[in-house]
């Protein structure tokens, strides 16, 4: 198999491996590299219909991603009662196995004392947050949760900066999370959280 071929391999793996992304900028990111490799690809070997189509591909991936990362989103937040709240258990069943994958210990029956917190992005509700108050300055941070089109880090930006500022309103300074889930630890880390012990991250704000 020459080198030339190995290329265009790839070129279609990308463009198949970005259909199976659920986050749109992953789908967009790996596409354009896809396409872009077929549409090369394409050019060298003088297929010019599979040039053309890719190229404009690769084109239309560059123009939403610049709508996406130009785009300014609407954040707010929304505290929930979880006892009368409908919407709630129906998000919670519904994200039930996603949930499962990032926080294999999480079980809404035990968090009868929590605090529930709904990051709304544009009026969408991305993502939720439940915690326990352990001190007056000390939370738990017992749930972090985006839905999978949502998960771009621009809720955990907002919800943990000044910007959103809820946290820092309620006289929160120190925030804790224990987690044994790796990819959940990367997010953290990400997050501006720092490791005290193997399982355990604290962040100060």
């Amino acid at each position: 198999m020459s080198f030339i071929e190995v290329f265009g391999y790839v070129g279609s793996f990308l463009i198949a491996v970005s259909l199976m992304m659920s986050n749109i900028v992953k789908l967009r990111w790996i596409n354009l590299f896809g396409a872009s490799t077929f549409a090369i690809y394409g050019g060298i070997i003088g297929a010019y219909p599979v040039m053309i189509l890719n190229s404009f591909i690769s084109m239309v991936d560059v123009y939403y991603l610049i709508t996406i990362y130009t785009k300014k989103d609407y954040f707010s937040i929304v505290e929930i009662d979880p006892k009368h709240s409908f919407y709630l258990q129906r998000f919670l069943d519904f994200y039930k196995k996603d949930i499962s994958k990032f926080f294999p210990d999480f079980n809404k029956e035990e968090l009868i004392e929590s605090k529930f917190v709904f990051i709304l992005r544009n009026m969408i509700p991305a993502g939720l947050f439940i915690y326990n108050k352990i001190s007056e300055d000390t939370i738990e941070i017992k749930l972090d949760y985006a839905i999978p089109d949502y998960r771009d880090f621009s809720l955990s930006k907002y919800f943990y900066s000044s910007e959103g500022d809820y946290l820092r309103g309620k006289g929160y300074k120190n925030l804790i999370v224990e987690s044994s889930q790796p990819d959940h630890q990367k997010y953290l880390l990400k997050s501006g959280y720092q490791r005290k012990e193997e399982n355990k991250f604290i962040k100060y704000i």
